[in-house]
């Protein structure tokens, strides 16, 4: 019974320690050139990214890794504010 206590316990301490964790700043990025006839590495970035068409926009959170793929396809896409 205690063994359950203390677990109940840790759970609820990291369940609010979590809430308080500042958020990422994040950025909109729209798709406004096809990947049609673009190398295959390029299209996988795009894929990846969460460009469904032409048009698209999606948030993500800026990490570098984010930036490296936005720098790699940077012709195909704009930064919405």
């Amino acid at each position: 019974m205690l063994l359950q206590l203390q677990n109940k316990e840790v759970f609820q301490w990291i369940k609010y320690s979590t809430v308080k964790i500042n958020r990422m700043e994040t950025i909109k990025i729209k798709q406004v050139r096809s990947a049609i006839k673009r190398p295959a590495d390029q299209k996988a970035t795009i894929k990846a990214l969460g460009f469904r068409r032409l048009n698209h926009i999606v948030e993500k959170e800026v990490t570098p890794q984010i930036l490296g793929m936005i720098n790699k396809v940077k012709h195909l896409i704009i930064i919405v504010d």
